[in-house]
């Protein structure tokens, strides 16, 4: 837990890097996720399509 010391937080380096990945981290895996689909997509269709 969190202490404040001489005006500054203190944590230890464990709760340091801890973070609340928040909606934009969703939206930003289901965006690239897509894109990256649509361009494997029209690669098949340029290059393998018969």
């Amino acid at each position: 837990m969190a202490i404040r010391r001489h005006q500054r937080i203190v944590e230890t380096p464990t709760e340091a890097r801890q973070g609340e990945p928040g909606p934009s981290v969703l939206a930003m895996l289901a965006i690239s996720t897509g894109l990256a689909l649509l361009v494997l997509g029209l690669v098949w269709f340029v290059f393998f399509h018969t």
